[in-house]
């Protein structure tokens, strides 16, 4: 092989070699920017859907109010709903739905009834209520009488019902078959415990919002409310039965003994 063969033949290989190189960085560079844009869009999207959820849990609470003692009203997708209406102040009578869970005076109250009712409002009320409310001129159509343990469906809310009771006090006795009601609403559940200790039942619930008695001396205390709801994990928690029984103290005291990743609403 010449001289001028062999620096052909070295040149050759150098181009060659050279031309690789390039091509394996041009790779190595798409890679690299294809990896960031994917990376970018990862982002974004985790973005749009963590925006989505807050979006969402900041919805949870909205149009929730509580009127007194546990005296709840939603008013969701064009819904209205009460549970336990007690002293209601002006006649709204703008009531879709009514649920009572036992017959307590601070719980079934005919005159605050009656300042919400419509003529087509429906009534969810426990077994020992039923002649009652048809009693205030509500069509039997109208009255959906339920016991514990029961899952109903009523237009196109799904709820299901807890047993509401005392274990070592009798005022609110297992056997009276007062109840909590569990509503879904667009996926979100939300639980109206009653008055209630603390029962296996209770602690069993799976739910988003729950609306629990803090008051004590008929129901739970503030304390072992706050230590069951803790086990419990809903992302929110309302203390109810407080003002007539019990005092804002036990509101605060429930809230403030709640774990950091439940978050605790004291409602006006």
């Amino acid at each position: 092989m010449n001289k001028k063969t062999a620096i052909i033949i070295v040149v050759a290989i150098f181009l060659v070699v050279s031309l690789a190189a390039y091509l394996n960085e041009t790779k190595i560079n798409e890679k690299i920017e294809n990896n960031a844009e994917e990376k970018e869009e990862d982002k974004e999207t985790n973005a749009t859907n963590n925006t989505d959820e807050e979006r969402k849990d900041d919805d949870v609470m909205d149009g929730i109010t509580l009127n007194y003692q546990s005296s709840i009203r939603i008013e969701k997708d064009g819904k209205i709903i009460y549970f336990d209406p007690y002293k209601i102040e002006s006649n709204s009578n703008d009531a879709d739905y009514i649920f009572i869970t036992h017959s307590h005076y601070d719980h079934y109250s005919e005159d605050d009834i009656k300042k919400i009712m419509k003529n087509d409002t429906k009534f969810v009320v426990t077994s020992d209520l039923e002649n009652k409310v048809k009693a205030l001129g509500v069509l039997e159509d109208n009255v959906l009488v339920v016991y514990p343990n029961e899952e109903h469906n009523i237009d196109d809310i799904s709820f299901e019902t807890v047993p509401a009771y005392n274990i070592d006090k009798t005022y609110h006795k297992k056997s009276y078959n007062w109840v909590g009601y569990v509503i879904d609403l667009d996926g979100v559940k939300y639980y109206d415990v009653g008055d209630s200790d603390v029962t296996d039942e209770f602690k069993n619930v799976s739910c988003d919002v729950i609306f629990v008695p803090v008051g004590g001396t008929y129901t739970m205390t503030d304390s072992e409310a706050a230590s069951a709801v803790n086990e419990m994990k809903p992302k929110y928690a309302v203390p109810v039965h407080y003002g007539e029984v019990g005092s804002s103290a036990n509101a605060d005291n429930f809230v403030n003994n709640l774990n950091d990743d439940i978050t605790g609403v004291i409602l006006k």
